[in-house]
């Protein structure tokens, strides 16, 4: 009889280094197969029209931002797809890997709330930032830098120096 995945220790975390080379094979797909590149905030873009058009159709199309991203429905939308993909890719993973929990990782300093709340504000300064750089990091760093785009470059640069900056700062409350 199998061991569930459940019920066992949890897998080693990928490799980072083939992971990166499948990531690329995944990116090289995507352009193969759908003629797009990687992404996420345009899915919830997409997600958020849809459901202004049904909760106030008129104002949905008199909205440019809105109207911009309405389309022939969701499941016709590539990044919404891709995003629900990436989500049940995630699920699955964690459930073969013995990772399925309910729980929040924090540090010893820092309890769950503290933990929630630095995510949720972190995650809304993120979003913000996808608006205003056009694209979120999966679409500026993967796609944009396979594409060779300067703007991209000097996002990824910007975003490693940014996480250094906050790692020096947060990382009493991980140790």
């Amino acid at each position: 009889m199998s061991e569930s995945p459940l019920s066992r220790q949890p897998e080693p975390y990928a490799d980072p280094y083939r992971t990166g080379v499948l990531l690329g094979l995944v990116l090289l797909a995507s352009f193969v197969l759908a003629g797009r590149g990687l992404g996420a905030s345009g899915a919830f873009a997409s997600a958020a029209a849809s459901a202004a058009k049904v909760a106030a159709p008129a104002a949905t199309q008199n909205n440019a931002y809105f109207a911009a991203h309405l389309g022939d429905g969701l499941l016709h939308d590539w990044l919404f797809v891709e995003v629900i993909g990436v989500m049940l890719g995630g699920l699955i993973s964690a459930w073969l890997a013995g990772r399925i929990a309910v729980r929040v990782e924090h540090g010893p300093r820092i309890g769950v709330r503290t933990r929630l709340v630095s995510a949720t504000a972190g995650g809304a300064v993120m979003g913000v930032g996808a608006v205003i750089a056009r694209g979120c990091t999966s679409g500026q760093a993967l796609t944009g830098g396979a594409l060779l785009s300067v703007g991209s470059w000097l996002f990824v640069g910007g975003a490693f120096a940014a996480a250094y900056v906050v790692a020096l700062v947060t990382r009493r409350s991980w140790t």
